[in-house]
């Protein structure tokens, strides 16, 4: 027996399999085939015309289901195939296909899909994927099985993703990936001195600003490496409350120091 909260807007022209759970405020479009135990948590939506098999999940304000983002797109009727037990989560998006993409866009089974993940029209994911959140797939992807999309990491249309392969965060993919490898876009984060506009707008004096600038020099601009800068941050500078801070964060640092 399915569970449909009475706040909920299902269309009449959408069908409901067995023990399925809608929350308060969630919809189901017309076309909609929704599986057996699927569940739609408040305010999550399904569009159609899509088939969507078992156990899936629908966080709130994911939009699946949606019209292509495509300007070609002219109203025809296209649609989105799900397989079973995949996670939606909040905002993510999927569109369905074109018809110049052959008129589906396609999901395997046990994918993950998290917060602001988008799957594009006429994309075809295999099973068993994992997509951070902000991952981004244009057109006309295919993602192969066992992948994982890094965070924020854009897809570019008609490229492929091969089986196994890991997409690091903030990663451009312009290209194929070939299965079982590790790609990431090379990337160097440098400090480049003090926040002085921030600090003077939180009312560091200037005498203030010019006690930490003579520590981030020692820290970026001597040919000293970190335990030696340090070495000579506290032999000329330890009278000020923000160089010892500064210290202590960098000998307290676990995971290194962006320099």
């Amino acid at each position: 027996m399915s569970e449909v909260d009475p706040r909920a807007a299902v269309s009449a022209g959408a069908r409901i399999g067995q023990n399925v759970r809608i929350g308060a405020f969630a919809m189901v479009g017309d076309g909609v085939e929704l599986g057996d135990e699927c569940v739609l948590e408040p305010h999550a939506v399904v569009r159609g015309p899509a088939r969507i098999g078992r156990k899936n999940v629908f966080d709130s304000f994911c939009s699946v289901g949606g019209d292509p983002q495509d300007l070609k797109f002219g109203g025809e009727r296209t649609e989105l195939i799900v397989g079973d037990a995949n996670r939606f989560r909040e905002f993510c998006t999927v569109s369905r296909g074109t018809t110049q993409g052959g008129g589906a866009t396609r999901i395997g089974n046990d994918n993950l899909f998290m917060a602001y993940s988008h799957v594009a029209h006429d994309c075809i994911v295999g099973s068993h994927t994992v997509f951070a959140n902000g991952a981004t797939l244009a057109g006309h992807v295919v993602i192969e099985d066992f992948v994982n999309v890094g965070a924020f990491s854009p897809v570019h249309q008609f490229c492929r993703v091969g089986r196994y392969a890991y997409v690091g965060a903030c990663t451009v993919i312009t290209q194929d990936v070939p299965p079982f490898s590790r790609v990431v876009t090379e990337r160097e984060t440098k400090c480049y001195g003090v926040n002085t506009v921030g600090l003077e707008r939180r009312g560091f004096d200037r005498a203030r600003l010019e006690t930490i600038e003579r520590a981030f020099r020692f820290l970026l601009r001597s040919k000293l490496n970190t335990t030696q800068a340090l070495e000579q941050i506290r032999a000329q500078l330890n009278g000020s409350p923000d160089v010892r801070e500064l210290v202590e964060f960098i000998e307290s640092a676990k995971r290194g120091l962006h320099k």
